[in-house]
């Protein structure tokens, strides 16, 4: 393990930079003095305001440079290498959310095929030193061994949107080989934290509370065979990729792929109790949500458990911080952002 540290001379493109990864990713590179080119189409998937709150934090530091644009644009995508002639790519616009796959499968291949298909055309004509992608936990679909490990058979995904991040891994592989692109994939595992996105359940736990309204639980009301999620702090996915930004794969195969998750899954119950908590501590009164038990969604999986030893390996990291540390987090930056005190 030689974890190279980060080059600030170097010019970084971060689309999706207004999502909440993103953000985070943008925010800690200008922080340390990096040239940030940030590129997003801002959509309406979920609550705009929140975008704009990410990108008017990020609009403060000098270095960075906004691109309002969608990866579909062929066009657009290629003008913005030609201008910035960006060192290292990281790509994480993409159309998220395994539910709304279902309903909305056009916005997938759009964003997430046809999309990522352009930013490996530009790293084609305008070489870079490292292109970094998110692809997912759920391409290990419905795996029964655990924890997932990066040499598991991922050929059956369960939604569209585990099928076009499979995609992403294949077409990065093909393009790294033919091309020689340095290339590597992150398999994130249900990132949470402030001024994350309202679509998953932690947020949308808060929003229902404070609506009085129920929150759905989709688990069959069976606490023995609950469902079972990797949780992992924004913090901790910034930090791996990060480190991972300055370690391009190098020999014959230029594509590399990692799990990047907490490796230490939770029950969804637990998780619920222990956002109960911090809200309880973040508003000084007791927190208790109104439950309502429903039957598994189509394209939801029983578990997601991500074995880290690869990251480890490579730039001796692995993720530490515990959904008690990371909920209350959330917790605090909610009760104030929505002034719920």
């Amino acid at each position: 393990m030689n974890y190279k540290t980060l080059d600030v001379s170097k010019a970084y493109l971060i689309t999706g930079a207004a999502g909440f990864i993103g953000y985070y990713l943008s925010k800690k590179l200008l922080e340390q003095g990096c040239k940030v080119i940030g590129f997003d189409n801002i959509n309406d998937y979920y609550d705009v305001k929140l975008k704009h709150t990410r990108l008017d934090n990020l609009n403060s530091y000098e270095q960075f440079d906004f691109i309002k644009g969608d990866l579909a644009d062929k066009d657009t995508v290629m003008s913005t290498f030609e201008k910035y002639e960006p060192n290292v790519v990281v790509n994480l616009a993409a159309q998220a959310g395994v539910r709304y796959s279902i309903e909305n499968p056009d916005a997938y291949i759009q964003s997430n095929v046809i999309g990522f298909y352009n930013i490996l055309e530009a790293c084609r004509h305008h070489p870079v030193d490292h292109l970094v992608y998110a692809s997912s936990s759920s391409v290990y679909g419905a795996n029964k061994k655990v924890p997932f490990e990066e040499t598991d058979f991922v050929d059956t995904p369960v939604s569209l949107y585990a099928s076009t991040k499979k995609s992403n891994e294949l077409m990065a592989h093909t393009y790294s080989h033919l091309y020689q692109i340095p290339a590597t994939g992150l398999r994130f595992f249900t990132v949470y934290g402030p001024l994350g996105r309202p679509d998953m359940a932690y947020f949308g736990f808060a929003d229902k509370y404070f609506a009085n309204e129920p929150i759905q639980i989709f688990n069959n009301g069976d606490f023995e065979n609950d469902l079972y999620r990797d949780f992992t702090y924004i913090d901790d996915i910034v930090e791996g990729i990060e480190r991972l930004m300055s370690q391009p794969p190098e020999g014959e195969v230029q594509h590399k792929v990692y799990n990047i998750g907490n490796n230490n899954p939770e029950k969804l119950m637990t998780f619920i109790q222990t956002l109960e908590s911090a809200l309880t501590n973040a508003l000084g009164r007791d927190v208790q949500f109104d439950k309502q038990f429903e039957p598994i969604k189509p394209g939801d999986v029983p578990a997601t458990y991500a074995s880290t030893d690869q990251l480890q390996q490579a730039v001796g990291f692995k993720p530490q911080t515990s959904i008690e540390e990371g909920l209350q987090q959330f917790a605090n930056w909610y009760v104030a952002y929505y002034d719920k005190k």
